[in-house]
């Protein structure tokens, strides 16, 4: 087929653009990025065996790309070999105070760890085994050490407007759920309130239904219109019939991590027959005061999973800052964590020239990184003993994480290790691909663009070009 030279022109333009590039970049992604308007100057691609050498493709490999979440394999692959994949946050219970029989005459201190994975049902069987060791009454305060971790200033609504957002919630050395909220709506009859059922309960906050309504089930967010306060939530939108049974995670932002813990606190420690009678403060853990008991998290391996397949921004922040966290000396703040991310790079030989780091997660519009350093990240994170823990953190194509439904019908389902990236104009893809030839081959490519998550396709065609040419 012969093509107008108006079309000819801007590919052979593209192709001059990219002659200083190392090999040849497939012509099914520059078509791709050609079709959104998409400038070579806009892209960062680096491909490299993944047991080491040089790379076999290179475009703008060396510049500094915004990378959006593929920034948690740094923040990931650093926790585990500063930690240990087996590393375990442990959230101590202490008593200030007497016990006489059932009745704590003083506080209950919990100290926070700083775990990233601190959930509902975690505190429930802390709480449980407190009762369970015979406390029923505790007639001081519930005291909150939370002095793990600095407490920086932290405005939900900054990112993007949207502070009911799970990913907009802290971190904190005392992180509960990720201070989230998560509903079951079921809608009934049109003009009557749908039924609602939340978790975890919350002591002092309702939740009000909203009314179930007739038409099409586009944005449920937005239909509903939430509106939050510390007392409760309730929707001044609908819940449209068609919409069917749907859960709704929120990110309580009008809760601060205190006041979210203490509610969570009091209306399990209810239910399982316990009373507090003072408040919930923050404080410090006195030098006379009595360990009753601890809760030891999943290993550091098994939270690699949520933070890198699901993405979860809180707990790779969390997890930044437990690289500097020290029990007992100065608080955790950000910038010690970084200093320590960029010291394990330069010992482990990494460039950290073009690294800006800020919380670790990618959700931040001032981190960057080139696909140079991130292409030498996943090879020595290949090279090391903990490979497989870091692996099997990855979405694997086709099959689970954020790469569930991309490739379900591709030769590359199963076959494709990928953590991807997302901002407004910033696409990202980093990780491993198992070629038809059985070699492995780490693939990073990166879009800074305002149309760049419209043009994933081009990454779809990189990753099939590497499984097939290599």
């Amino acid at each position: 087929m012969n093509l107008p030279m108006r079309y000819l022109l801007p590919l052979f333009l593209l192709f001059c653009q990219l002659a200083h590039a190392t090999g040849t970049t497939p012509p099914a992604v520059l078509s791709e990025l050609r079709r959104y308007g998409i400038p070579v100057e806009a892209v960062a691609i680096d491909v490299r065996a993944a047991e080491g050498g040089k790379p076999l493709l290179a475009v703008n490999h060396a510049r500094a790309f915004k990378p959006a979440s593929v920034m948690k394999l740094l923040t990931t692959q650093a926790a585990l070999e500063l930690l240990g994949p087996d590393h375990r946050w442990i959230t101590r219970v202490y008593a200030h105070g007497v016990m006489e029989a059932d009745v704590l005459r003083g506080d209950l201190v919990i100290e926070g760890s700083g775990d990233p994975r601190f959930a509902h049902e975690d505190l429930w069987r802390l709480l449980t085994r407190l009762r369970a060791m015979g406390l029923r009454e505790i007639r001081g305060h519930l005291v909150l050490d939370r002095r793990l971790f600095r407490v920086e200033p932290q405005d939900p609504a900054a990112f993007d407007g949207r502070p009911e957002r799970a990913y907009n919630a802290s971190p904190d050395a005392l992180l509960l759920d990720a201070k989230a909220l998560t509903l079951l709506l079921q809608p009934r009859g049109v003009g009557q309130t749908a039924q609602v059922s939340s978790e975890p309960v919350l002591a002092g906050f309702s939740v009000e239904p909203p009314m179930t309504i007739d038409g099409p089930c586009n944005g449920l967010r937005d239909q509903l219109q939430p509106k939050f306060s510390a007392q409760g939530l309730r929707f001044t939108g609908g819940f449209p019939l068609s919409c069917g049974e749907r859960e709704l995670s929120f990110h309580l932002y009008t809760l601060d991590h205190r006041q979210y813990f203490g509610a969570a606190f009091r209306a399990l420690w209810s239910q399982l027959g316990g009373t507090l009678s003072g408040s919930v403060i923050d404080g410090e853990l006195r030098s006379d005061a009595r360990e009753l008991t601890q809760w030891v998290s999943a290993p550091l391996a098994s939270q690699l999973r949520d933070i890198n397949k699901f993405s979860n921004n809180v707990m790779a922040r969390n997890l930044l800052l437990s690289l500097a966290a020290r029990r007992g000396d100065v608080p955790a703040s950000s910038s010690a964590a970084v200093i320590r991310v960029v010291e394990w790079m330069k010992t482990a030989g990494l460039d950290s020239s073009t690294l800006v780091l800020h919380n670790g997660s990618g959700l931040a519009r001032e981190e960057k990184l080139s696909a140079s350093a991130l292409a030498a990240l996943l090879q020595r994170a290949w090279q090391q003993p903990t490979m497989p823990e870091f692996m099997a953190s990855l979405p694997v194509a086709g099959v689970d994480g954020t790469m569930a439904r991309r490739f379900d019908n591709s030769p590359l389902k199963g076959r494709a290790h990928i953590k991807t990236g997302s901002l407004d104009d910033v696409a990202s893809i980093a990780g491993y691909v198992t070629a038809r030839s059985g070699k492995r081959i780490a693939v990073v490519a990166m879009i800074n663009h305002p149309k760049a998550n419209e043009a994933r396709a081009a990454f779809d065609q990189l990753l099939l070009w590497v499984y097939e040419h290599y």
